[in-house]
């Protein structure tokens, strides 16, 4: 760590071994009223996110046909969710309240290694993702399936382990509360600690950013193209004159078009996913980067309370992602009103012995004084 109101970093850490934290003097702690209002809203987030990624986990265990590749990496994020919020958002929260950190010096640095080692896991989540709905639309490369997934899901584990397990043997400058309500990154001259940290928040953010983004463009192009394309080639068809090679041809059109509106809806779910990580993490790491080589905003008064916004705006996203999967995609939705009690439930739940007698094909099913849905 480095003192602010120190010329060296060792007389700083005289201060730290007599006991002495000179970092107190120059910490201004926001007002109680918002320390204690960021405190609660941060409680009800991790409950939030606790019951809503945990929902989803558990939806993607016990329904066999839930587990295809993209629910398994959304499972995964889920996971790596709620391990952020059990790890590291109550020990939080206590130091917004109390303003000290309780929990000694080696459980900051792991709190820290933890954050960003759950962070890294999820952002990966996203950026694979990304790749496979890039490779799927663009490409026409379907080559994810669940058996690739559970070895792309352990792969990413294990380089998000490798990325942040440094930090916790020393690679970088932890700062201890109560500059901050959290273990977070702090000043530093030492250049190997500052490569590292440029190493993280580009492997956290500016990475996964750049990919996503270019991805997303791409993606955008094609959906652009291909309705242009199957807009034109209905235009030019003349149903009066229609052979059958044109029927067939009109079928053809209709079924791209109809899948071109799914990919289109899927994609739509995982841009606002893409959306939400770049408002809640590009703040974060802007900040960590001033942190470790700004010693003016580092010794600013107001760090702490630019600390407390913007580990908080961080910790949105583990609570953004399951309302988004309930909103945007319809299985998730009714698997989650399966699962209420059905006190709470308002449509009556079909039996499901005569649930499974129901066939999609007499669903839609219609004689020719019928209108097809």
């Amino acid at each position: 760590m480095m003192s602010c109101n120190s010329t060296s970093i060792e007389t700083f850490e005289y201060a730290l071994l007599t006991g002495s934290n000179s970092s107190d003097t120059w910490a201004t702690t926001p007002p109680a009223p918002l320390r204690v209002c960021l405190a609660v809203i941060m409680l009800l987030m991790m409950v939030v996110g606790l019951l809503g990624n945990a929902v989803v986990c558990v939806i993607v265990y016990q329904r066999p046909a839930m587990r295809s590749a993209i629910n398994l990496l959304l499972a995964t994020l889920a996971f790596s969710d709620i391990m952020l919020s059990l790890c590291c958002m109550p020990f939080t929260a206590v130091t917004l309240i109390t303003v000290h950190w309780h929990f000694g010096d080696y459980f900051c640095r792991l709190s820290a290694t933890l954050y960003w080692f759950f962070v890294l896991e999820g952002v990966a989540i996203l950026l694979i993702i990304s790749v496979d709905r890039f490779l799927i639309i663009v490409q026409r490369q379907d080559k994810l399936n669940p058996r690739r997934a559970k070895v792309i899901i352990a792969v990413s584990w294990a380089l998000s382990f490798c990325v942040s397990a440094p930090s916790l043997a020393g690679w970088t400058i932890v700062e201890v509360p109560a500059r901050a309500p959290q273990c977070v990154l702090g000043y530093t001259e030492f250049p190997a600690s500052r490569a590292y940290v440029v190493t993280l928040v580009v492997a956290v953010f500016f990475v996964p950013f750049g990919v996503m983004l270019c991805s997303y463009l791409c993606i955008l192009h094609t959906f652009r193209k291909n309705a242009t394309r199957v807009h034109n080639q209905s235009d030019s068809l003349d149903l009066r004159q229609l052979t059958r090679a044109g029927l067939r041809r009109l079928q053809r059109q209709q079924q791209v078009s109809l899948d071109l509106s799914f990919k289109t809806k899927a994609f739509t779910t995982i841009l606002i996913l893409f959306v939400g990580f770049s408002l809640c993490w590009l703040p974060h790491s802007v900040y960590s980067l001033l942190s470790v080589f700004s010693r003016r905003f580092y010794c600013s008064p107001s760090f702490y309370t630019t600390s407390s916004c913007i580990l908080w705006l961080s910790y949105v996203k583990s609570v953004f992602n399951p309302i988004v999967y309930c909103w945007r995609i319809k299985k998730f939705r009714e698997a989650c009103i399966e699962l209420l009690p059905q006190t709470f439930q308002i449509p009556p739940r079909v039996p499901e012995r005569i649930r499974r007698r129901i066939q999609p094909s007499t669903v839609y099913a219609c004689n020719e004084n019928q209108s097809a849905v």
